[in-house]
């Protein structure tokens, strides 16, 4: 599913920008260091350490000067505090940036560590969520570590002597610089900016809620009926939205009896779920006989007044908006959340991703394979074909089979998390590497769909929350605890393997989603099925291709949505639903609509990520892709081996870190001309 937002993560998110303030609002944050004073340190510094060191002492003292407030000293201490504490002999230096690095590690490590352990009552499932639990699990242990790292002056330690570079920068002289430099250039990406505490609480707060709402939020399948009153699916099935309703859906593809019905009763749960018409009384309970076409309620054969949720859903958006637009003014160069998500965060420009998306979406490729996938129906395209999941191997296998082998093989949490070392094994990893994985993952039953939840030292380990019922893992959990597992396996490589603290992790969440999808693929091989199928490359492509149509098309909403709340920001609920459901549908009209013969569909919106985690939707399409260049990479190699390496480069930008494992940047390039080729196969 998705990488929890952590700590250190929502740190780096807020932290991008190196201008002062002037904003009247924030006047209190503007620096008291004078131009004056800037230059004559920085001119009694080069005059003693010498003219090699120019660049680091100009933007060292800079950088300092802009973050420096009156609470912090007086323009004579900010002289004294850069004269002292400017380190000039590459060794003391070395010695400086080693000592930040553990103490970092051990901060932010425990930091991440206490909010899974306030998290578990939220993540796992113990029963009722009390309130007490939502109030430790929003707390957010973090929030003044950034206040307390200037005022003891370690912060201003680090800016002074590891300069910045903004992205521009990293992308042209980045490629000549050695693994220590590099860590050194993220090392000076730990401070540019200072966020009050109570901010960065409020946004925890406001995510913790928005993410309590959706993990909770169950449909209790076997309660729906059609219009003739019949029951479709078994009285036991709960799924979460979005995500269990999607995978359920796919699931139905593999039904030629009814399934076409259960999936179209499934679309119109989701459309319930967008337009908040939705009983309040058939969210997460099972009490009530609910028809989702005519939208009404029984109970004993009695008709039962509809009360329609009221625009919760919309709300979490507001809330988060409101906790996430107020932190703009203290981030004047990337004043935007849109900004500081993509340029700081992901370090892609979010122009460039929507061109991306829309290049792919638009494509001639696409509508190809729309028609392919007609023509394998037997049917015209229906808007929940946007999942169509036929281009799997394992379409072609019984649910019922998979359950099967999955719900033996993996009975409880336990056995699945026994299981870790064995599954790696089996991908090819030696028994010392796979043992050493396995011992830093740790497997948790979920309350929600699941996540995965990286260590940020090595004294902890990942975790893998995953769902199992009472009645042990079914195939669709297997398939999105492989996709989880992914995940961990990067968190474990990329923080024990990588060689400096400071470059660990990836360069953006899209590539931990692209391991996920790599693990995800290959759930049929660890469970000992051989995919003998001569058109799986192609079929594979083309699975590829269609799940990068559909998750472009939701992140584009997403993204316009983001938009529209800063062209709106004192919109209501009611104003932000008609908002969004307008922005699905104009999406669909513009780029769907003719493949699947529809317009003003809604179903682009439905998903829980824009609920739970403004803007991570983008990481999926990106993932996509970068998974796609990846399965290319593994070809004919060892897969763990390569694995290894690709893995272990750290956090390099994005497209650096692509041309190393993979000799090329990000493109769809690649997805389009092997798309057209799989198609010309196929037919």
């Amino acid at each position: 599913m998705r990488k929890l937002i952590t700590p250190l993560i929502l740190l780096t998110m807020l932290i991008f920008n190196q201008c002062k303030t002037t904003s009247n609002e924030v006047s209190q944050d503007v620096s008291p260091i004078s131009d004056k004073t800037i230059g004559k340190v920085t001119t009694e510094l080069v005059a003693k350490y010498g003219e090699a060191q120019k660049f680091r002492i100009e933007r060292g003292v800079g950088q300092t000067a802009l973050l420096w407030r009156s609470s912090d000293g007086s323009e004579a201490d900010f002289e004294e505090f850069c004269g002292k504490q400017f380190i000039s002999n590459p060794e003391e230096l070395d010695q400086l940036f080693n000592k930040l690095s553990y103490g970092y590690e051990m901060l932010f490590g425990h930091f991440i560590l206490l909010s899974k352990e306030l998290m578990r009552p939220l993540h796992l499932d113990w029963g009722p969520v009390a309130p007490v639990d939502e109030l430790f699990g929003s707390y957010n242990a973090a929030s003044h570590v950034t206040d307390d790292l200037y005022g003891n002056k370690i912060a201003f330690i680090t800016t002074l002597n590891f300069p910045y570079y903004n992205l521009k920068e990293k992308a042209e002289m980045g490629e000549k610089w050695s693994r220590k430099e590099w860590a050194y250039a993220r090392m000076g990406d730990m401070f540019t900016s200072r966020v009050p505490a109570q901010l960065i609480q409020d946004f925890s707060t406001a995510n913790t809620n928005a993410d309590t709402y959706i993990s909770s939020y169950n449909i209790y399948m076997g309660s729906l009926v059609n219009d003739e009153g019949k029951k479709l699916f078994p009285n036991d099935m709960a799924l979460i939205t979005h995500w269990g309703l999607r995978d359920e859906l796919k699931s139905q593809y593999s039904n030629l009896v009814d399934g076409l019905e259960h999936q179209r009763i499934i679309y119109q749960v989701m459309k319930r779920i967008i337009d908040q018409s939705i009983p309040l009384q058939v969210i997460n309970k099972g009490d009530y006989q609910w028809n989702p076409n005519s939208n009404t309620l029984q109970r004993n054969g009695e008709d039962i007044a509809v009360e329609p949720e009221p625009n919760t859903r919309y709300q979490h958006v507001i809330n988060q908006f409101n906790t996430l637009r107020a932190i703009d003014a203290y981030t004047p160069a990337m004043p935007t959340y849109i900004q500081r998500k993509f340029e700081g965060e992901y370090e892609l420009p979010v122009d460039d991703v929507e061109k991306l998306f829309i290049e792919l979406v638009s494509s001639h490729e696409v509508r190809e394979a729309g028609k392919l996938i007609s023509q394998r129906l037997g049917r015209k395209l229906e808007p929940f074909d946007i999942w169509y999941d036929g281009f799997k191997v394992r379409s072609g296998i019984s649910a019922e089979k998979l359950d099967g082998l999955t719900t033996k093989k993996y009975p409880t949490v336990e056995a699945f998390d026994k299981a870790l070392p064995e599954i790696l094994t089996s991908l090819g990893f030696p028994k010392d590497k796979a043992q050493f994985i396995g011992d830093h993952v740790r497997v948790e039953a979920a309350r929600g769909s699941g996540h995965a939840w990286g260590a940020e030292m090595k004294k902890d380990d990942a975790l893998l929350r995953t769902r199992v019922p009472a009645t042990g893992m079914n195939y669709k959990g297997f398939n999105i605890a492989m996709h989880e597992f992914g995940h961990t396996v990067e968190q474990t490589i990329s923080l024990h393997d990588v060689d400096y603290y400071t470059m660990h992790g990836v360069p953006n969440t899209a590539f931990t989603e692209a391991l996920a999808f790599v693990f995800q693929n290959r759930d049929l091989a660890v469970l000992g099925i051989s995919e003998t199928n001569p058109q799986k490359e192609s079929l594979e492509t083309l699975d590829n291709l269609w799940s990068c149509y559909e998750i472009m098309g939701v992140s584009l909403v997403d993204i316009n949505l983001w938009k529209w709340l800063y062209n709106h920001p004192g919109a209501s609920a009611q104003e932000v639903k008609d908002a969004t459901i307008n922005i699905a549908k104009d999406i669909w009209n513009k780029y769907y609509a003719d493949v699947f013969g529809s317009t003003d569909e809604p179903i682009l919106a439905v998903y829980s990520h824009m609920i739970d985690n403004p803007l991570y939707l983008s990481a999926y399409p990106v993932g996509h892709l970068i998974h796609f260049q990846l399965e290319k990479q593994l070809k004919g190699k060892s897969f763990a081996s390569e694995i290894e390496r690709i893995y272990s480069q750290g956090r390099l930008i994005p497209q650096l870190w692509l041309k190393d494992a993979v000799g090329e940047t990000l493109s769809v390039k690649p997805i389009l001309e092997a798309s057209a080729e799989a198609l010309g196969k196929l037919k």
